[in-house]
């Protein structure tokens, strides 16, 4: 008879830290988008490739892919 292995408590608080990131990534995306629709903001590529968001209250931020950095 064959076992299966079963993965460890590490391995599985892993993969739901990366599901809960992956889903909060989602999230924040969706509300950007929203900000954008309503008007409230703008975002555009930038010449090196990163997405500028500006949002009509004055603030910048760059939209990396782990993280938001405000520029202005």
């Amino acid at each position: 008879m064959r076992t299966m292995a079963r993965p460890s408590a590490a391995g599985a608080n892993i993969e739901i830290a990366n599901g809960a990131a992956i889903d909060a990534k989602t999230q924040v995306l969706a509300a950007i988008g929203r900000l954008v629709a309503d008007g409230k903001a703008e975002w555009s590529r930038t010449a090196s490739g990163e997405v500028e968001l500006r949002l009509l209250s004055g603030e910048v931020f760059v939209l990396g892919e782990v993280s938001v950095t405000r520029v202005a």
